[in-house]
């Protein structure tokens, strides 16, 4: 349900690569569950020869995403733009971001932090072809970028002994082998983009220090020091570094709009009840960096959580979902005016359409659209709970 509908729209304002088989090691009856909803997918969905095909308007038909079933099996998940159909492959971690290789029918999807391993999709033959873990004292943190050329992935990592934030540069073009570090001088490394100069890293620190003993466990939340920062993707000279205006705002997850704008979404780790810290920030083309409260009562609703954020490639508009709060906004790019807020439970995943409007999941399954005028309606429910970003 639409609270405020814009009537004009958004136009306004080092291991090796092995080769694996991850049903083969899955016991036989959930093999044969797997490999059945994977089949069953694949044949209700008329797949392209390539998923990469574009329909008429030149925007790509597929997204991707990690998904679990109703019984807590773990996949990786192709989805239609349209939510017509779906496939499934079994995976044997829940994962978490994903990112496409340029020039290359392959999507490569992170574990979950802290996760262990990244798989790489082909996409043509909609089969997961490597298996790549993360170095000795190392775990990754779900998110990774591609350059532009393709061969180099960028991966956000953590070394366990010390908790230094780390990118690693892996070279796709060598099996994804890990050859060099970018240290951050921060704990916690969680999402990464790249700015569209193709040369500028931007990283959202969460500032929280994890152990994969202690699971998912937050250890440092009295001293956090999150941050979003600009790295030079080569020497991995930081550029520049912004830090929240309070030291539990946990940056999170961002997205990088084509004129550069950037947009991240924070979490706070404080106190439940201080419901009035900001939870978005924007670093604009000219370096300035700013934050936003959102109006009473809406700022409230959401939980103190953003999840997924996605940029518009074709409107001056954002998108960020708040699953803890059931929310979806839609805010201008730029200013920051609320355009839109919708009412979706447990909305996960978020991802520019291509159109102007923005495909939408939920934990509950659902797929939905929002359109370039504000407009917003279910396109398919399923037995699924999908993860928290689309690629």
């Amino acid at each position: 349900m639409i609270r405020s509908p814009p009537p004009w729209g958004w136009s306004r304002a080092s291991i090796p690569a092995t080769e694996t088989d991850p049903v083969a090691s899955l016991p036989s009856l959930s093999r044969r569950r797997l490999l059945k909803a994977s089949l069953l997918g694949l044949a209700a969905t008329g797949l392209p020869a390539s998923l990469w095909a574009l329909d008429d308007d030149g925007r790509r038909q597929w997204y991707f995403s990690a998904v679990d079933d109703s019984d807590g099996g773990h996949h990786l998940a192709g989805l239609r733009r349209d939510g017509a159909g779906h496939f499934l492959l079994p995976s044997p971690e829940r994962c978490h971001g994903g990112c496409l290789r340029p020039g290359r029918d392959e999507v490569v999807l992170f574990a979950r932090r802290p996760g262990q391993r990244f798989h790489v999709l082909d996409a043509r033959r909609q089969a997961s072809t490597l298996e790549i873990s993360a170095s000795q004292g190392r775990h990754f943190y779900g998110h990774g970028v591609f350059d532009p050329s393709g061969r180099w992935l960028y991966v956000t990592a953590n070394r366990i002994d010390d908790a230094m934030g780390l990118v690693q540069v892996h070279d796709a073009e060598q099996g994804y082998r890990h050859v060099g570090d970018h240290l951050l001088d921060g704990i916690g490394p969680h999402e990464v983009g790249l700015m569209p100069d193709g040369e500028t890293l931007v990283v959202a620190l969460g500032g929280i220090r994890t152990h994969p003993d202690s699971g998912r466990a937050k250890l440092n939340l009295s001293d956090m020091d999150p941050a979003l920062l600009l790295l030079d993707r080569h020497s991995g000279e930081i550029l520049e570094r912004h830090r929240p205006s309070h030291h539990q705002l946990s940056c999170r997850h961002l997205d990088i709009a084509p004129d550069g704008t950037v947009v991240a979404g924070y979490q706070f780790q404080g106190p439940e009840w201080e419901t009035d810290h900001p939870l978005i920030a924007r670093r604009t083309p000219d370096g300035s960096f700013s934050e936003q409260v959102l109006p009473s009562p809406l700022q409230g609703r959401l939980a103190q959580y953003t999840a997924s954020v996605a940029t518009s490639q074709v409107r001056p508009s954002a998108a960020i979902s708040a699953p803890r709060g059931n929310k979806v906004l839609v805010l201008g790019r730029t200013s920051g005016e609320l355009l839109a807020q919708f009412d979706i439970e447990d909305a996960a995943g978020v991802r520019c359409d291509g159109a102007g409007g923005y495909l939408v999941t939920t934990g509950s399954g659902e797929v939905h659209r929002i359109d370039d005028g504000g407009r917003h309606h279910q396109l398919a429910a399923l037995p699924l709970r999908w993860d928290n970003h689309l690629t």
